[in-house]
């Protein structure tokens, strides 16, 4: 031990002097007085001078980086089995608790390469960039005549003599899986009618075209039609009369759903399509998302498809797009540097899908060609002029006013290849429409073909026939750009379809479910791991056999619900309230069914003895530590019988790092302690469990303990019943009431001293970070992180928007507020209650509509170097009314602040007076943060939400709405079904070093841009706020991650007199760098689709991040490798037979399988395996 501990020390003080040596080199780089001569201007000679050594200092760093590197593994190697269990806490003299310090080392090495990354390449600025877009808009809103939001337009007659004109025309239906109806209500009344038509219809015509998207609906079809329909189906699709556009489970929502369930969703699909039918989907097609995030291109892109559309963007947007004929596009990423991210985009010009606003300018004309809506039928034109059935009497004529508006359309294009899709939501569901719509069109076709002076070729065409001919037409090969068409980067959002209509209120609506989807994810997540590698060892062993496969079918449909739930009016809260309910009995039912998944992988992967594995359904040897009673209720947590047999416990950490963190059980006895497997007490603290504000539940406590739990893995503890003298140490509690006059103290298990109302200030404090509150509100007031000289002002209130007094008002999609928020004013202050222990301190509100808790963690590493924060909300009562979080800071953010798109990457804002107050909310999946040179303060969430920024240094979320009205967007319905709903944060305040006194990196980084080095981009620290890119820190990423990713603790259910041996299951071998991510572990379907094949899927993300956010005390090895990975030593006990790469979606090979298993990802890039465990 004496040697280990000599070695130890040894290492450290070799990694110190390596660090401070190259530092002192980088100081005398920086300081080199020829830097400053004449104000920074070099002479040629001296800055090629300098940028010698620069490459040189960079190969020393390099070097150096790999020798500290192996300094770092042989320190973590020496100390990883000694002393590994954190230390128990003590009391200090002032009365505070304090933990020693870790027994363990922990290491940040970050590879300066890898902190080049954020700040930008060399790369080619794009054409179009949506920030600088929005800031030269005048939103004005003008009325553009028959395109009231557009302009007139105009042609000469000749312009298609040289190059005819080209038209496609698309046939498609737009099949919401949910909205009005259910999903399975939709399928049974129009859906399966829509799909059978199309079978027969198309095969009448061989020049007939067809394209659909959503294959929930299909894959349901499909398994009620005949082997012979199936066939059909086939030729139609490799005849090319039917496309399958997307090919994900759903037309998702883009702007509440997460990247991981947005992938998964388009997987889901992509596998059945290639299982099924054999067809590989080549174009995106999203007409209905309100808004798009710069996410789905990306994921397009790396599944392989070359080109998409949308059609849901601001009005504003599309008019200026199409009078600088922008609206075709090549789409990039933000961080982009080389064009690999490029997808052609098309984006439709007017203001629906629908028919009357595809076919050109005027839909008064437009609507005369849907013939659907031909005299007799149950729908008609609002614009009073109705179609007519062609006839050779008047084809002439309607052909010559319908060619009119085609050619008006491509005027706002650069080629004279044009789209027109022709359908809208629910089409085509009987035979009649199909033969209207086909028969008349083609009896346009033809004489419009049939004349040659007419320079124009139309025909019905899929999606990607357009794309050919256009892609044809300039000369490229599919996915190439096309010359002289522009480079877009940035999204979507946010949208308004007319006036001043902005669809921001979708970003909170129905929070409760937004919720439910995200612990749904987490789970999803876990148990395909869980499962993985369970399976896996199981094969391994022989033991398969005992296993249960049948767990797979159960991973299969909580798949598919998932992915069901990322529709565009399911996440969104924007379906009637009874689908809103089928939506969420699906996620229940899956959620329960993969705690089971998750219990039977942990029951066999924990047993010592792996031989006396035995699966019984009806008696699981694992429960869970929580119940939902039903879809709209929140969690019941278990308690655990703790008796003088100890109770074990199994945690499952979902994260690829190993973490500390504070688990919590509830038990019958205050008189517990926590020993770990191996017998060696652990921190804990027990609490009262609170059934109110001023109640606590009899004989219910809650044991808080401090784990380090392994990467992936599961940890065994033990609960013991002790004499009072080792129980674990218990919370001290102060309870303020208000109009209370004289304190009492109440004698209880856990004692409680009652107090009045406060008027000072309560204040929380571990090692990192100190936060006060109102002693009167029991609200957040100032932070103040170890190490700074001042506080930072972080203040919090509660917000109330009302709705317009005018017919329009807010509803499902529109935020439309009746001006700025108005204080939260309850009728009486709150009781605050002020728990302190040596685990965590907390300090919780009671108001009539919103219980907040704040909750400070006292621990080392990343638990404890952020506040977590919960709102309880329920606005049942209220009328009209949107509930708002607000925090108010010293932070100099002016306008700008950032939102991240789908928790994948983050997007600059910027407040605009020129919008209206709800045209300045995004979507905010994951976090949203505001900055100045000093600092960054980020709110981390569990749930989608809306956020914006009204002022500088604030940031604020709506909470939730209930709104008693439809807002005329087709629902139908207002939001009245709100619930008892949990808001989950975290807030992070990091030192920005480029500020002051830059890390070591960070000096490095700021030289390098300073020199204006190649591959960098110059500038001060504040330049960087104007690029249209930023990261989190790593420290933000792993917040986001464990406040996503709970442990999941399971207590064995059985209290046999003599349980089995149980060990921890610790699946990596090594620790993985600490900026990638194993977004899922897989497993694929046999021919079976039953049952699990020998194959997974290995999706894992690189993340990009910042390195000028100090990065100290993080409390676990984080190392960064330059993007190499070796995965074959990467699972303990298990062998990769294979490793092939492939597309996103598993549809392509990406190059031969080679027998190398190590592995190189750029920064934000996401790659799929095809890997064999065993």
């Amino acid at each position: 031990m004496k040697l280990k501990k000599q070695v130890t020390v040894c290492g450290a003080a070799i990694f110190c002097v390596a660090v401070f040596s190259l530092y002192l080199m980088l100081d005398r780089v920086q300081h080199d007085p020829a830097r400053h001569q004449s104000g920074g201007n070099f002479p040629r000679s001296q800055i090629s001078v300098l940028q010698n050594r620069i490459e040189q200092l960079e190969q020393l760093l390099e070097e150096n980086h790999d020798i500290i590197s192996h300094i770092k593994d042989s320190v973590l190697e020496l100390t990883a089995h000694a002393e590994g269990q954190p230390a128990l806490p003590h009391h200090a003299h002032n009365g505070s608790w304090l933990l020693p310090p870790e027994s363990r080392p922990s290491f940040l090495s970050v590879s300066p390469q890898d902190c080049q990354f954020a700040l930008g390449g060399k790369g080619q600025s794009p054409d179009v960039q949506m920030l600088a877009v929005y800031s030269l808009l005048p939103f004005d809103n003008q009325d553009g005549g028959v395109w009231k939001q557009g302009f007139d337009i105009t042609y000469e007659p000749n312009e298609w003599d040289a190059e005819p004109l080209q038209v496609f025309v698309v046939p498609h239906s737009h099949n919401d899986p949910g909205w009005i109806k259910t999903f399975d209500k939709y399928y049974y009344d129009q859906t399966q009618h829509i799909l059978n038509s199309m079978v027969l219809k198309l095969q009448e015509d061989p020049r007939r075209r067809f394209i659909w998207s959503e294959i929930s609906f299909f894959a349901k079809w499909w398994d009620n039609i005949s082997a012979q329909k199936r066939a059909v189906v086939r030729r139609l699709v490799g005849n090319g009369q039917l496309e399958m556009v997307t090919g994900g489970w759903v037309m998702t929502d883009e702007a509440n759903s997460h990247y991981f369930a947005m992938i998964d969703q388009l997987i889901e699909g992509h596998q059945w399509l290639e299982k099924n039918i054999g067809v590989t989907p080549r174009s995106g097609w999203a007409v209905d998302p309100f808004g798009y995030s710069s996410t789905m291109p990306y994921l397009l892109k790396r599944s392989n498809l070359t080109g998409m559309l949308i059609q849901r963007v601001h009005y504003s947007i599309k008019k200026h797009f199409a009078a600088t004929q922008n609206l075709e596009f090549m789409w990039r990423q933000t961080w982009d540097t080389d064009s690999s991210t490029d997808i052609f985009c098309h984006m439709m010009p007017f203001y629906s899908y629908d028919i009357p606003h595809t076919c050109g300018p005027d839909p008064k004309v437009c609507c005369q060609f849907d013939f659907k809506r031909l005299p007799g039928g149950r729908i008609n034109c609002p614009w009073k002029v109705p179609p007519r059935a062609i006839t050779d009497a008047n084809v002439a004529e309607r052909a010559q006013l319908l060619l009119d508006q085609y050619r008006k359309k491509s005027k706002l294009y650069r080629s004279k290849v044009l789209l027109v899709p022709l359908g809208d939501d629910f089409r085509y569901d009987k035979p009649q429409e199909w033969d209207a719509q086909f028969l008349n069109y083609q009896r346009i076709f033809d004489f419009l073909n049939s004349q040659p002076n007419l320079h124009v070729q139309a025909q019905f065409g899929t999606l990607s026939d357009y794309f050919d001919a256009l892609y044809k037409r300039v000369g490229i090969v599919p996915g190439m750009k096309p010359p002289g068409f522009p480079v877009l980067s940035g999204d979507f959002f946010s949208y308004a379809d007319r006036e001043d209509h902005y669809w921001t209120g979708y970003f909170t609506s129905r929070p409760f479910y937004k919720s439910l989807d995200r612990v749904l994810e987490t789970h999803l997540r876990g148990a395909e791991i869980l499962f993985s590698l369970a399976l896996a060892h199981a094969r391994r062993a022989g033991a398969d056999g005992t296993y249960p496969l049948s767990d797979y079918t159960l991973l299969s449909n909580a798949r598919r619900n998932l992915g069901l739930f990322q529709h565009h009016d399911a996440i969104a809260g924007t379906a009637k309230e009874v689908v809103a309910v089928d939506y969420g009995v699906r996620l229940l039912q899956s959620l329960t069914n993969l705690k089971r998944v998750i219990i039977n992988a942990a029951h066999y992967l924990v047993l010592g003895d792996k031989d006396t594995y035995h699966h019984d359904p009806a008696a699981p040897f694992l429960s869970t530590d929580e119940t939902r009673p039903s879809q709209d209720s929140l969690p019941e947590r278990t308690v655990v019988k703790v008796d003088v047999s100890p109770r074990f416990l199994v945690v499952f950490n979902p994260l690829e790092q190993e973490r500390l963190s504070v688990v919590q059980v509830l038990v019958n006895s205050p008189h517990v302690r926590v020993l770990s497997e191996e017998g060696q007490p652990l921190p804990a603290q027990l609490s009262a469990h609170w059934g109110s504000d001023t109640e606590t539940v009899p004989d219910v406590y809650q044991v808080s303990v401090l784990a380090r739990l392994p990467a992936l893995g599961l940890r065994v503890l033990q609960l013991h019943k002790s004499s009072e003298g080792r129980a674990a140490p218990q919370s001290s509690v102060r309870l303020y009431l208000p109009g209370l006059n004289l304190p009492m103290r109440r004698q209880e298990p856990v004692p409680v001293h009652v107090l009045p109302a406060g008027t000072e200030d309560i204040c929380l404090e571990n090692q990192h970070l100190r936060a006060c509150f109102s002693g009167r509100s029991g609200l957040l007031q100032s932070i103040r992180r170890a190490g700074d000289e001042r506080e930072h002002r972080v203040s919090s209130e509660f917000l109330i928007y009302g709705t317009r007094a005018s017919k329009d008002k807010s509803g499902a999609y529109l935020f439309l507020p009746d001006g700025e928020a108005k204080p939260y004013a309850p009728s009486e202050l709150p009781v605050v209650r002020v728990t302190e222990g040596p685990l965590f301190s907390e300090v919780t509100s009671y108001y009539q509509h919103v219980q907040t808790v704040v909750r400070l963690y006292n621990v080392p590493g990343v638990e404890g170097l952020s506040l977590d924060v919960s709102c309880l909300v329920d606005i049942r009562d209220q009328i009209n009314t949107e509930l708002a979080l607000r925090f108010s800071t010293d932070i100099n953010s002016e306008d700008t602040f950032f939102t991240d798109l789908n928790g994948f990457q983050i997007q600059p804002r910027r407040y605009r007076r020129k919008l209206p107050l709800q045209g300045n909310f995004y979507p905010m999946p994951t976090m949203a943060y505001i900055q100045d040179t000093q600092s960054r303060l980020t709110l981390h969430t569990a749930q989608a939400l809306g956020v914006t920024s009204l002022g500088s240094g604030q940031l604020e979320v709506i909470l939730d709405r209930r709104l008693m009205q439809d807002d005329n967007r087709g629902l139908g319905q207002g939001l009245k079904d709100n619930k008892r709903t949990r808001n989950r944060f975290r807030i992070l305040l990091e030192r920005r070093t480029t500020a002051s006194q830059p890390h070591f990196f960070s000096t490095l980084a700021s030289m390098f841009k300073a020199l204006g080095f190649p591959g960098t981009r110059t500038g001060s620290p504040e330049a960087q706020d104007e690029r249209p890119i930023s990261f989190p820190s790593l420290l933000s990423h792993i917040t986001s991650m464990h406040l996503n990713s709970d442990a999941l603790v399971m207590p064995v259910a059985q209290e046999e007199p003599s349980p089995p041996v149980l060990r921890s299951f610790v699946p990596l071998s090594t620790t993985l760098p600490c900026d990638f991510h194993i977004l899922n572990l897989r497993t694929l379907q046999a021919e079976d689709e039953s049952l699990p094949s020998a194959e997974a899927a290995l999706i894992l993300h690189r993340k990009g991040f910042d390195c000028s956010l100090e990065a100290k005390n993080l409390g676990f090895n984080c190392t960064t490798s330059q993007g190499k990975l070796a995965l074959g030593s990467l699972f303990q006990g298990l062998e990769l037979g294979s490793l092939q790469p492939t597309s996103l979606t598993l549809m392509y090979p990406l190059g031969t399988a080679s027998n190398s298993t190590n592995i190189h990802m750029d920064p934000m890039e996401i790659a799929t395996f095809r890997i064999r465990l065993g």
